[in-house]
């Protein structure tokens, strides 16, 4: 492997791993390389470029902390998480869609019971929420786990809330008999992506808004079935076209009913305007093995 040119360094990179043993180690790294190779044979990347790329690949990775992944915010902005899990969740469309499930998911969540309010005291419009899992022929799920969490008024989770200690806007719960769930909360707002590190001057080269609609995660999972990761966002949001990291898709898209506060199905629960959000989700079959 000598006296190597622009056009015969691929395949003569490509041959040195040649005795990797894992066929689908060997395929991914292979495919990988000849992407590089031609992307940067396609742009006639300069070496001031590419040494402002590793920059930035490096600064990104010293952004990363337990609490902060900034690859994988690259990873959204870029598409590619949207992008594995369309191709990883390819389902009828009558099932439930996928979305992306986000750097705010914790397995340290309570578990509450039916109706519960898990605001956690926090200020904001009261939402009340009603769920139904349900199969394909909707007859109902019982016992599903359904995780839920989502944002404040102000945008923020609670691990970004100043003093909140305790987990607020998240949850477990049980579906019943009927596949039923229900909480109390207060209604989410849209909220940028962090724009502090390499990603936000990335937006901000491109001109993209850092601003996600507002939306309530769910992650569901029950024996027999698909785990669905999903978001539902209201559909009088103003970002749900802009969407920084794809993840909207119209069947997500609900109505965040509003009321005064002596009028609609939960006028007796509150003495506010509130909202109402209700949606039924739909599982599909686990393949056999």
């Amino acid at each position: 492997m000598r006296d190597l040119t622009s056009d015969t360094i691929t395949e003569a990179m490509i041959s040195t791993m040649r005795d990797t043993k894992d066929p689908r180690v060997a395929k991914i790294l292979e495919s990988l390389v000849r992407h590089l190779h031609d992307f940067v044979r396609d742009v006639d990347l300069t070496e001031e470029e590419w040494a402002r790329g590793i920059d930035f690949l490096t600064r990104t990775g010293q952004k990363c902390t337990s609490t902060r992944q900034e690859f994988i915010l690259l990873s959204d902005v870029l598409g590619i998480t949207m992008l594995v899990d369309a191709l990883s969740n390819q389902r009828p469309t009558e099932a439930t869609q996928n979305s992306v499930l986000g750097p705010f998911f914790r397995e340290d969540r309570p578990q509450h019971a039916d109706a519960a309010d898990i605001s956690g005291g926090l200020p904001g419009t009261p939402l009340f929420f009603e769920g139904r899992v349900v199969d394909r022929t909707g007859a109902p799920v019982e016992g599903a786990a359904v995780d839920v969490w989502h944002s404040d008024a102000d945008g923020h989770y609670d691990v970004d809330v100043p003093g909140q200690v305790d987990p607020a806007m998240r949850a477990l719960f049980r579906t019943d008999e009927s596949g039923h769930f229900g909480f109390r909360s207060i209604r989410p707002s849209s909220y940028p992506i962090p724009g502090d590190g390499p990603v936000g001057e990335l937006m901000s080269a491109t001109g993209r808004s850092l601003m996600r609609p507002a939306h309530v995660h769910l992650l569901i999972e029950a024996p027999g079935f698909q785990r669905v990761t999903t978001m539902l966002f209201p559909s009088d949001d103003p970002y749900l076209d802009a969407d920084p990291v794809f993840g909207v898709k119209e069947s997500l898209v609900e109505c965040y009913d509003t009321y005064a506060a002596d009028a609609g199905p939960c006028s007796e629960l509150t003495d506010e305007p509130y909202t109402l959000l209700r949606h039924t989700f739909v599982l599909e079959p686990r393949p056999a093995d």
